[in-house]
Parts: structure tokens; sequence; C-alpha cells
């Protein structure tokens, strides 16, 4: 059975795809959930339809990610840190800090969009990614000084 996709689906495809699927699968799961609508010939000209709205909308978000990742980019952030020996900190850097930090300079970002897999614990100079949109991935300057 065919089916078109509403939602992206981890082992199918994106929304908009036209996947092919066991009629049970579609039947049970697919359907139900409104992940998916059955491909027939009067919604593959709704998804033609829809794809142009789609498409529309996706490029105007890249647009904004790409404004904003413009203004983040030329962002350096300073945290001041109490050190002990061999220059680890007694506390840490995470992504909540640097999201405050970024708000007080009038970014708008949020800390899960910050990619920082684990805190900052050592003094130093740190280049952390920030997940605007899928394409727009910027990168921020950390700096963390002995305070």
């Amino acid at each position: 059975m065919e089916v078109i996709l509403r939602q992206a689906v981890d082992t199918l495809g994106h929304t908009g795809d036209i996947v092919k699927v066991s009629s049970g699968y579609a039947r049970n799961f697919l359907l139900p959930r409104g992940l998916a609508y059955e491909a027939t010939p009067g919604n593959k000209k709704r998804l033609e339809q829809e794809r142009a709205r789609l498409e529309a909308a996706e490029g105007e978000r890249r647009g904004k990610a790409q404004e904003l990742a413009t203004k983040v980019e030329q962002v350096s952030l300073t945290f001041s840190a109490r050190v002990g020996e061999e220059g680890k900190l007694f506390g840490s850097v995470t992504a909540a800090d640097i999201a405050h930090e970024l708000e007080k300079q009038g970014l708008h970002i949020e800390k899960r969009q910050i990619d920082l897999h684990e805190p900052i614990k050592a003094l130093g100079v740190y280049r952390v990614p920030v997940r605007l949109h899928a394409d727009v991935k910027p990168e921020v300057r950390v700096w963390v000084i002995k305070g």
C-alpha cells in the first residue's frame, strides 16, 4: 500500500514522501495516528499544493535562522569561574548558562538548541554549535576564565 507521510517517520522518510508499506502497518499504525494518508490520485494532487506552501514556509524559517546565525557568529561569551588545581572548575558551564548569557545580549535561543554534549569543566576557549535550523548551525565562542 502506498501512503503519503504527513510527518517525518524515522524508519520511513520525511514529510510529503510517498512510501510503500504493508497494508497492516498503514491501517493499524500510520493512518490512525495521523502520520500518513492513503496515496490516492486526489491526495497526490493535494500533496503538490501543500508542498509549495510548505517549501515557502520552510524557506522563510531558513531565512530567519540564517539572519540569527550571523548575529550568533559575532557573539563571544565570557564566564569567570573559581578554579582548582590543574585548571579544573569547581562548577561547570552548561547549555542553560550559555542560553542565559545569549538572552542578556538580546538573542532568544533556547537551551535545547545549544549543542553542548557535556558541560564545560575546564578553562579555555570553546566553540559551541547552536542548532537554529537543520541547515543552519552557527558556533558561539565561549571563554572560560579564572575568576
